[in-house]
């Protein structure tokens, strides 16, 4: 199980996992094992810097929030994952060098997707094409959902175009 270690409680957000039963009833392992931290992202913003407050009040911190797990094609193991940084909310996205989820884990220089979206998920049509929603805030308003392609052939995911609605 994959799982975010929030920054509100270390700062420096994690991303963490720990090994459960075949069942899934129970964990295996006896703690969990540290993926990355946030700060690690060559996009990810400290909140402070940027402006962003929470819930109100100016705490420090670095997101790591809403990751997948997902497998190119080609077999490449990788992360979408959302944080904070230029443009607002972002998508990012890392890999692991080792194709095991134990890493280590290699971010991507700029994000998948910026301008104030995050939480993406892959999914796959009935028809088998590759898609990603991720939701979208325009200003202060509320969000909404953007589906795009996405080309997951070669070893890394490719953003295609929006699908306008």
């Amino acid at each position: 199980m994959v799982f975010v270690h929030e920054w509100t409680q270390l700062i420096d957000g994690t991303m963490d996992y720990i090994e459960l039963s075949s069942d899934l009833t129970e964990t295996i392992s006896e703690w969990p094992v540290t993926m990355f931290r946030a700060s690690a992202a060559p996009f990810c913003k400290e909140m402070n810097t940027i402006g962003e407050a929470t819930f109100g009040l100016k705490m420090p911190g670095w997101v790591t929030d809403g990751p997948q797990m997902f497998r190119t094609q080609t077999g490449k193991l990788g992360m979408l994952w959302s944080t904070w940084g230029d443009g607002r909310y972002l998508q990012g996205i890392c890999y692991s060098q080792s194709g095991t989820i134990a890493g280590p884990w290699v971010q991507e220089e700029k994000p998948f997707l910026g301008n104030n979206s995050g939480h993406g998920m892959l999914f796959r049509t009935f028809e088998g094409k590759l898609m990603y929603v991720v939701h979208h805030v325009e200003g202060n308003g509320p969000r909404k959902p953007q589906y795009w392609n996405v080309d997951d052939s070669g070893d890394k995911l490719v953003l295609g175009e929006r699908i306008l609605l």
